[in-house]
């Protein structure tokens, strides 16, 4: 090999867009270059405009441009491929550079700009002469057509779009030195959002921002900040430094299965500057990352696992946790993990459910034959439903004491009836004297006794004595790391074999956790007794905005303390602005916690996708509301299979979705689309999707973690969002618990709302739900 190539994300898009037959030339023009960048095949030449550029022949009709990156350790010739182009688009005035605040490199188009603002800007672009090649018919190409002859009108000066911003602001900022005069010349916000479109990443959410209304002191500490890297005299020129800065993606012979999958974006998973500090930070303890819906808090835990995992000793345990909430979003993880390691290290990563975490400790301190049978939640409250029918108690509901027991005593670990008179209820709702706290203590015991009789416990309960298992083992360690400490020496002699406890140490050395505001005080107690204290022992992906299970934690009484070691996320790269306006309106005016005896807001919170707005379809009744989804769904099939340029056509199927509120509705509008309309659906469950239908159907909590390019909502009616019926009575008995309620509901549409990438559909019959934005 001769030369190394890399590939920039923008030519990774571009690729992901085309023909299949461009991508296999493209695949055997990088073996070609690999092997000889000087073949005359390859006609490698600088552009007049960037000495910097290279174009190259793929085929007749394509070309690769290409930057020098310096030489490699090994002492190889490093390549990037910045931009894969029909011949016809490319100009002399393309180039690169290193930006001044990431150190990356930084590939500008100007041909996206557009041409009102380039001739304000005094910019013409000349097409790059490719005298070796005929005119080659190509379906793709557009023919070029007689430039019409205009007069042109003196036209009135109109005031720049960006108002209080000056070229040393926008150079402050990072924005790219070959864009900054255009800026300047923007005059409308369609201007602005078409710069945007092609501008490099740090350059676009600079821009957007500022777009949006955020000051350049804003711009420069929520975004130019929290990308800036500590830089070299002489960084600007030194590609081969910037290369290692750069979200690149190694060109090899792996790359031929990936082209012919036609699936070229799913081979990597990218990540921001933003987002990598986050990544590669050593920290002196537990750490959170936070942020709204698709801003990549999920991303960024997967590259720690990764991050973490290639600094492990060598050895064959495993030695890292990556945990979730669900099932299926386990899956999720654990199908997204393995693209991004290699598969000797991922097998040193155990990836497990929360649950099935506190199962497997339960399992290994419990003899055989007794292990007890999980319940499910409408079963034990069926139980606690008797025990106060038996005991003729009417001053508390069965839904009441059994949130006083999962929250409190559970939650709490109180062991004692003196424990739970001493037990802080914070955010719980009505207070509770002395004489009412014993009474409920009294049936929560035999609430407790009589689901043992029967062999029975909840997860709540399974999550409890777990978490009590590993702190008892955590207590061993502790006092054997005390006992060596005094006598020194060897002390394997004092491992204690019962409970698991063959090797007296703690199970992990780094456990990562993903949509870690679902967990409840027992899992985190659980965790932290799991792995011990100390540098890059836990790190927590959270976002309390969507919450859809009613479980109150703060980090510190756990024992687990984030303070200085926090970051937030606020750019999403799923869901298009106009979703996320939306979404938003959802959830505010409510306050929400941030795991930490703080407020979490969705301040800065954008995105720089656009898109259309979300629809809202009020309906006459049930029968026309599915009708009206049947061809909104149709619409969208036809939408998504259209041909594309280079004709090839996108199977539809799993990129729409329909969301509902309970699992009795999903199953309901399964059969009306199937039997009605024609429609074949999938059902959402902890597993995934079920059946081979093209539309996927759940329930708003089966959406979380999900996503989807078109997404229809359906029965957001008032009385079902929320379940009126069901939290009513909370409203003047328990004010407290009827707002949790409340904000539980208006987090489960925003979840499911968020969910959607391109297209947004909500709809209804009779009263819309308050919580819609209407």
């Amino acid at each position: 090999m001769t030369a190394r190539l890399s590939l920039y994300q923008k030519a990774e898009n571009e690729l992901y867009k085309m023909d299949s037959s461009v991508k296999t030339k493209f695949y055997d023009f990088c073996h070609q270059f690999r092997l000889d960048p000087d073949h005359p095949s390859l006609d490698l030449k600088p552009l007049k405009g960037d000495g910097r550029i290279f174009r190259a022949k793929i085929d007749r009709a394509y070309r690769a441009l290409l930057a020098r990156a310096g030489v490699g350790a090994d002492g190889i010739q490093q390549w990037l491929i910045v931009a894969v182009r029909h011949r016809k688009d490319v100009y002399d005035q393309l180039s690169v550079a290193v930006n001044r605040v990431t150190g990356e490199i930084e590939f500008v188009d100007l041909g996206v700009v557009g041409q009102s603002v380039l001739q304000r800007a005094g910019l013409q672009l000349t097409p790059t002469t490719d005298d070796q090649d005929a005119p080659v018919p190509d379906q793709q190409a557009v023919p070029a057509e007689p430039a019409p002859v205009v007069t042109e009108q003196p036209a009135a000066p109109a005031e720049p779009f960006l108002t209080g911003c000056t070229p040393e602001d926008l150079r402050r900022l990072g924005v790219a030195d070959a864009l900054i005069d255009v800026v300047l010349t923007v005059t409308t916000e369609e201007e602005l959002d078409q710069l945007i479109a092609g501008a490099p990443r740090l350059t676009a959410e600079i821009l957007t921002g500022l777009g949006s209304g955020m000051s350049v002191d804003e711009v420069e500490r929520e975004i130019t900040q929290p990308a800036s890297a500590e830089l070299e005299p002489g960084f600007e020129n030194d590609m081969a430094a910037a290369l290692t800065r750069t979200a690149v993606t190694t060109v090899d012979d792996d790359i031929r299965n990936v082209l012919a999958e036609g699936d070229f974006r799913a081979w990597k998973v990218y990540l921001h500057p933003t987002q990598r500090r986050t990544v590669e930070r050593n920290y002196s303890g537990p750490a959170r990352v936070s942020g709204g819906p698709g801003t990549g808090k999920t991303i960024v835990a997967l590259h720690r696992v990764a991050r973490l995992a290639t600094a492990l000793p060598p050895g064959h345990g495993k030695p890292i946790l990556l945990t979730t909430y669900t099932k299926n979003l386990t899956s999720d993880l654990r199908s997204r993990l393995t693209s991004l390691m290699d598969p000797a290290l991922l097998g040193r990563i155990d990836i497990k459910h929360i649950d099935q975490l506190a199962q497997n400790v339960l399992n290994e301190n419990t003899a055989p034959g007794a292990q007890r049978v999980l319940t499910s939640h409408d079963r034990a409250l069926d139980v606690l439903r008797e025990v106060l029918f038996e005991y003729d108690e009417q001053r508390w509901d069965a839904e009441f004491l059994f949130d006083e027991w999962e929250q409190i005593v559970l939650g709490q670990s109180l062991a004692t009836r003196q424990d739970y008179f001493k037990a802080r209820r914070a955010g719980m709702g009505r207070a509770l004297n002395r004489p009412e706290r014993a009474a409920i203590w009294k049936l929560l015991d035999q609430f407790t006794l009589r689901l043992g009789g029967m062999g029975r416990e909840t997860w709540a309960q399974a999550a409890e004595r777990a978490a009590r298992y590993e702190m008892e083992r955590a207590r061993k360690v502790r006092d054997r790391a005390e006992r060596k400490a005094e006598i020194g020496g060897d002390l394997t002699h004092l491992d204690d074999n019962s409970s698991a406890m063959r090797y007296l140490r703690h199970r992990y050395r780094h456990i990562v956790v993903d949509e870690a505001q679902d967990l409840s005080p027992a899992h985190w107690k659980m965790l932290r007794a799991m792995v011990a204290s100390g540098p890059n022992d836990l790190f927590i992906a959270s976002d309390t905005h969507q919450r859809i299970y009613d479980r109150q934690v703060t980090l510190s009484t756990v024992g687990v303390n984030i303070r200085g070691r926090s970051s937030k996320l606020t750019l999403s790269y799923r869901t298009t602005q106009e979703i996320l306006d939306q979404a938003a309106r959802v959830v505010r005016g409510a306050t929400y916690d941030d795991l930490d005896d703080g407020t979490d807001t969705l301040d800065g919170y954008h995105s720089l996708l656009h898109g259309p707005a979300p629809d809202y379809v009020s309906c006459a009744d049930w029968t026309d509301e599915i009708t009206q989804l049947a061809e909104a769904l149709k619409q969208w099939r036809k939408d998504i299979a259209q041909p594309a340029e280079d004709g090839t056509v996108r199977d539809p199927s799993g990129t729409m979705a329909v969301c509902v509120t309970d699992g009795e509705m999903a199953g309901r509008v399964a059969t009306d689309l199937e039997m009605k309309h024609g429609i074949t659906t999938a059902t959402l469950t902890k597993d995934g999707p079920q059946g081979g239908g093209e539309v996927h159907i759940g329930t708003m909590h089966r959406f979380k973690g999900l996503e989807y390019q078109k997404l229809a909502v359906v029965g957001a009616s008032d009385g079902v969002l929320p379940r009126t019926a069901l939290i009513e009575k909370y409203a003047t008995t328990d004010p407290k618990r009827y707002e949790r309620e409340l904000k539980k509901s208006r987090n489960q549409l925003f979840v499911a709302a968020t969910r959607a990438r391109d297209a947004l559909r909500i709809s209804w019959h009779g009263r819309p739900s308050p919580f819609l934005p209407l």
